[in-house]
């Protein structure tokens, strides 16, 4: 850490992701994402990013829960009928997924009761897990993230799941603009677009910290042995 002023400022990663003030939150891990059955998958949408950024955002979760890191687990969701959408965001959403319909319209997808709004098994929430539902990018827009997170004393939030470009980074511009330290989880986020990742990763990595879930999985082990050991 460093001192800026009367401010401190965490800097290396064993400070940053402390599980003591960490949040692991988990966007958009859901059936019409990243099952093959699903919404995208229906379509002929490239899913092959999430056979690698999967079972790694699997493997963080489990890590997280292990070190008693506190999960959110971020849902997206669409009312039927398109209630929740504005026509600026059914144009936002025409644009997202230009020519995945026949007749240009946009996607429906992440609607309650269906199969797709529902996570993918290995990531289903236990129970103390809190879900927050959102209806647009980011998971901090309409919701009661930032109240959560806060309450919960959390100063740094480890982003993992998917899209990239799209609710990963929308999430993490979110808070930062709330003032919390983000750290992407560079192996455990995915798109079905590889170049707009790419072009994503490339943005991100230049103003936020990124780290592999593994070395992130570390630190946990490491805190957790720390405190273990303070109680021998």
């Amino acid at each position: 850490m460093i001192a800026i002023g009367r401010k401190t400022v965490f800097t290396e990663l064993s400070e940053l992701v402390d599980p003591r003030h960490t949040a692991l939150v988990l966007v958009d891990m859901q059936r019409d994402f990243i099952d093959p059955d699903g919404a995208f998958g229906q379509l002929g949408i490239d899913l092959s990013m999430y056979d690698v950024s999967r079972p790694r955002t699997a493997e963080l979760l489990t890590a997280a829960r292990e070190s008693e890191v506190l999960v959110v687990h971020i849902q997206n969701t669409a009312l039927p009928e398109r209630m929740s959408d504005s026509p600026a965001q059914l144009r936002f959403n025409m644009r997202m997924h230009e020519g995945a319909t026949a007749d240009g319209s946009p996607l429906l997808y992440t609607v309650p009761g269906t199969r797709g709004h529902e996570f993918a098994y290995e990531f289903l929430p236990k129970p103390g897990e809190l879900v927050v539902r959102k209806y647009r990018s980011s998971g901090f827009w309409g919701t009661n993230l930032d109240l959560v997170l806060r309450s919960n004393g959390i100063e740094t939030v480890v982003v993992a799941g998917c899209t990239t470009e799209g609710c990963i980074e929308s999430t993490a511009r979110d808070a930062m603009f709330n003032d919390y330290y983000v750290v992407i989880a560079e192996d455990c986020v995915g798109s079905d677009d590889s170049a707009q990742h790419d072009a994503s990763m490339l943005l991100m990595r230049h103003r936020f910290d990124l780290a592999t879930g593994s070395e992130i999985d570390n630190v946990w082990k490491t805190s957790e042995k720390e405190r273990v050991g303070e109680h021998e």
